[in-house]
């Protein structure tokens, strides 16, 4: 067995330790399902708020397309949350803020708050949500409607429908994925739904059979993704997958039919959900995209 001394092993330990006796620390507050007494737990994996203290097993981290940690499943909740983490509000477009959690929890994605004339839009949401942020998002005139791109972005959007007062909108062929009921939740159908100044729901599925992205007609045209597109590292493509942390892809005809419902919309920028935008000929990177992957997947 190799020898580590004293100094090496402390250094390499620090972090770890102090997550563990630090009282109010973020690991400290997580529990296993055995352990489960709240309202409302948040699953410490992929930031989904739950209905029942009963819940044993994360529906969404169970399926293919996720993953349940490791050590098993975790749960904190939202109070618990406020006290370890904080959100960024980053100014990423003249009318749209980007809204992120630091240190990073749970998928990590970033919500987006579109703002326009008539009212604003969150696209995604987080799982975090304290008074710092309500706040600010009042003060930028707060939340209109609130619409999720899939599953692995609902999050605790009940409280920020609650917070703001704004109705969600979610595909109907993802209603089963909902684990809080509410009748601020409202199911739309079919590939498209016209929101307000131009703002509309566009359907891509593939991802998941809900899978949806955000189109603004206004400054150029702006596409906001979740998954169905994913922006790639590289910011000048994106990329379509069934499940991204398992490397699971999807087929032709799943692209194809992103890609027949892309096609009619004109935009210069692509928002992607962690971070990485498309500033210019974006919609010539996607269907440079669709094109690459159609051309692997032969």
């Amino acid at each position: 067995m190799a020898k580590i001394n004293r100094r090496k092993w402390i250094k390499q330990n620090t972090y770890a330790a102090l997550a563990l006796t630090i009282p109010g620390s973020f690991t400290s507050s997580l529990y296993k399902s055995k352990e489960m007494n709240t309202e409302h737990p948040i699953c410490a994996t992929c930031g989904i708020q739950y209905e029942s203290a009963t819940q044993e097993h994360c529906l969404v981290c169970e399926d293919s397309r996720q993953y349940v940690n490791a050590d098993g499943q975790q749960w904190t909740t939202l109070p618990a949350l406020n006290k370890t983490h904080k959100n960024i509000i980053e100014k990423v477009a003249p009318n749209m803020y980007a809204i992120y959690t630091s240190p990073r929890f749970g998928i990590g994605q970033h919500a987006h708050l579109m703002v326009t004339p008539n009212g604003n839009i969150l696209w995604d949401c987080i799982a975090n949500l304290d008074a710092t942020t309500i706040d600010i998002i009042k003060k930028l005139g707060g939340i209109r409607a609130i619409a999720i791109s899939h599953p692995h972005y609902y999050s605790t959007m009940i409280e920020w429908s609650k917070a703001f007062d704004a109705p969600i909108y979610i595909h109907q062929s993802d209603k089963k994925w909902v684990q809080r009921k509410s009748e601020a939740v409202h199911f739309w159908e079919g590939r498209e739904k016209t929101l307000w100044d131009g703002l509309k729901l566009v359907l891509c599925a593939g991802h998941f059979d809900g899978a949806t992205v955000l189109y603004n007609p206004d400054h150029g045209g702006q596409l906001l993704t979740g998954d169905m597109p994913l922006v790639c590292s590289d910011r000048k493509s994106v990329t379509f997958m069934y499940s991204y942390p398992n490397y699971i892809p999807l087929s032709s005809e799943a692209i194809r039919y992103a890609k027949e419902s892309l096609d009619p919309l004109k935009y210069d920028s692509v928002f992607g959900a962690f971070g990485t935008y498309i500033r210019g000929d974006g919609k010539k990177a996607v269907d440079f995209s669709i094109s690459r992957y159609l051309g692997q997947i032969k």
